[in-house]
């Protein structure tokens, strides 16, 4: 019984060390899943992955990309447990889990773009009350990245870092684009963006001729497995690419990029045949841009042959063990 009582207390305090329900009272562990209330009562979907054997080194806040959601990051949120970091993921407004207004799939509700980015930081503070002492870091992909981006704009001394995945750098034709964009959401707000289909479609041209989804990774079945995911892969409102789109105008405002902290720790990873960043063309113009205001903690890696999802590549591994050793240089 003594013995029994003793493993007991040793099971308590090591959830203590996850920052976990502890303190000598046997409760449940969290739930992988949970929603945390937006300031505008909006619930956010949250997930989250805490099997961390001992002391955290960090926590790894994901930022998923368009027409996705948290769940497709299952596999590197546990690999990064196994490194010794926590990791949390929503699902943003208007995906899979975190719906507003008509609860449709690609309606994000007016104002979507500000809200992602004060929806990340809604997370990170929450995330800071639960552990406490722990240093975060964001990842960031394709659309993800762009938040990213814009939140460490806004409040990029809340964060200890950032990876960008699947990034970009530039907006061609900003203006004209934005104005042609927020034209077609006045006429028909939530009907689905023709926009966002064609950029999509325009993606996979070099890779089949036609539309679909190969741009994403050389791996058929993890293509496979986007395209069979109803929560994936759907129409954005002209409401949502309007918004969307001014918020990439305005991330890439010089007098924006230049409010980012100079010693902000900032890795660039990509696929050299990824079309969203114009197969490194964009990414070039970001980091020209990032030495230009003064970061002094600029890395980069292009994988060749990659195309836009180098964590579901063939090569995922690799890019995995890049991100984590880029962290524990950081961490402190």
């Amino acid at each position: 019984m003594i013995q029994s009582r003793r493993h007991h207390l040793i099971a308590l305090a090591s959830l203590g060390a996850l920052g976990l329900p502890g303190c000598g009272t046997l409760r449940s562990a969290p739930e992988p899943t949970f929603t945390l209330p937006m300031s505008d009562g909006t619930p956010l979907f949250v997930r989250r992955w805490l099997a961390v054997s001992g002391t955290p080194k960090g926590v790894v806040q994901v930022i998923h990309g368009a027409a996705e959601h948290s769940a497709r990051y299952d596999r590197v949120a546990k690999h990064l447990n196994r490194d010794g970091w926590l990791v949390y993921a929503d699902d943003h407004r208007g995906h899979a889990n975190t719906r507003v207004r008509t609860k449709a799939l690609g309606d994000a509700g007016p104002d979507a773009w500000n809200k992602f980015v004060s929806d990340e930081k809604a997370l990170t503070d929450h995330i800071k009350q639960q552990h406490p002492g722990l240093k975060v870091f964001l990842l960031g992909h394709s659309m993800g990245s762009f938040i990213a981006q814009d939140y460490v704009q806004r409040y990029g001394n809340a964060v200890a870092g950032v990876v960008l995945s699947g990034s970009n750098g530039v907006l061609a034709n900003a203006d004209q684009t934005v104005a042609a964009v927020r034209d077609l959401a006045k006429k028909d707000p939530l009907g689905p963006s023709p926009v966002f289909a064609s950029v999509f479609e325009s993606f996979n041209k070099p890779f089949t001729g036609k539309p679909g989804f190969e741009w994403l990774s050389r791996d058929a079945a993890e293509v496979k497995k986007y395209t069979d995911d109803p929560t994936c892969g759907f129409a954005f409102s002209n409401e949502l690419v309007a918004d969307f789109f001014t918020g990439l105008r305005d991330i890439w405002n010089p007098a924006n990029e230049a409010r980012i902290p100079k010693g902000m720790p900032i890795y660039v990873v990509s696929g050299d045949q990824d079309p969203v960043g114009g197969n490194t063309a964009g990414l070039k113009i970001l980091l020209a841009n990032y030495q230009r205001y003064g970061l002094t903690d600029v890395q980069h890696k292009f994988y060749p042959g990659a195309r836009h999802e180098i964590l579901n590549e063939t090569n995922r591994e690799e890019v995995e063990r890049d991100i984590i050793a880029w962290l524990n240089a950081r961490r402190g």
